[in-house]
């Protein structure tokens, strides 16, 4: 095994509540966290050093490299001295809200963990993830549709998918996690409803009434400041989807669809415009 290459898959966000403000700066938040089919490849290689390289030249490959810092820390909290080339081909856009660099966070943490033998347990690995970022935990131990909270490292597994097509648009638009949580419009004070819930009534019992409480509280100052952005939910909607919101912090938007041949003609419509855009189909997981 001297070469050989790992997926590293994108989420969603289906509701994104920001409940309060913590005394060192960070957010409590939350969400359910929904996997997607969009994916980077990352190449892993024997090496006596630690390399990284990248198939997009926007993204640099120094020391503020998430997949580098994954490798530097588990390589620092197991006392070795390993090392790898790792090539990184970057499809999942940044600045999307879309957690490409936390899922390539974890797919490094998951996989170097076996190749170097480290063998740190779920829990060591979970520790090493939440230092990466917040949503790393969650592409390092699931699979399917988690409830998050806290600062979205609280992870329940909801042992489901979701039983639709799922369209997932870039507006080719960059947004800063730090900027969105700058600008958002905060609503602290107000009663959360229950997502867990919620999703559970959309997906077994197929009750879209409860469709209206997945917002997003992102949304309305991206929309603000990104007018295209708000165009993609609305053209999303106008295509036939029967739920569409901004992922994240943004800016990518997704649109929930029942049939396969609108999904794809949605897709179709959104590449037409210029934009990157992705079909998930009912039941999508992310491989082990």
């Amino acid at each position: 095994m001297s070469a050989f290459s790992v997926k590293s898959f994108a989420k969603i966000n289906l509701g994104l509540l920001i409940t309060a403000k913590r005394t060192d700066g960070y957010h409590t938040l939350e969400t359910i966290f929904a996997p997607v089919d969009w994916s980077d490849t990352i190449g892993f290689e024997e090496s006596d050093a630690l390399a990284m390289r990248c198939t997009d030249p926007a993204l640099p490959v120094d020391e503020d490299n998430l997949c580098l810092k994954a490798a530097k820390i588990l390589r620092d909290s197991a006392g070795i001295t390993a090392g790898v080339t790792m090539t990184l081909d970057k499809r999942i856009p940044f600045g999307a809200g879309l957690g490409g660099g936390s899922s390539d966070a974890a797919t490094v943490l998951r996989t170097l963990n076996t190749f170097w033998n480290v063998r740190a347990s779920v829990s060591d690995l979970h520790a090493l993830a939440v230092k990466l970022g917040a949503d790393v935990p969650y592409f390092l131990e699931m699979k399917g549709l988690a409830f998050a909270r806290g600062i979205g490292d609280e992870l329940e597994d909801l042992g489901r998918t979701l039983p639709f097509y799922v369209v997932t648009v870039f507006p080719e638009e960059h947004i800063s996690t730090v900027w969105a949580y700058k600008h958002f419009y905060a609503r602290f004070g107000r009663e959360v409803p229950d997502l867990k819930r919620s999703v559970e009534r959309l997906c077994l019992e197929g009750d879209r009434s409860v469709l209206g409480v997945f917002e997003n509280d992102f949304e309305p100052a991206v929309f603000d400041h990104y007018p295209a952005v708000k165009t993609v939910k609305r053209d999303l909607l106008d295509a036939g989807g029967f739920h569409a919101s901004l992922s994240g912090s943004g800016s990518a938007v997704f649109g929930f669809f029942d049939s396969p041949d609108g999904a794809r003609a949605a897709v179709e419509a959104m590449q037409g415009k210029g934009y990157r855009a992705t079909l998930t189909p009912p039941g999508f997981a992310m491989e082990p």
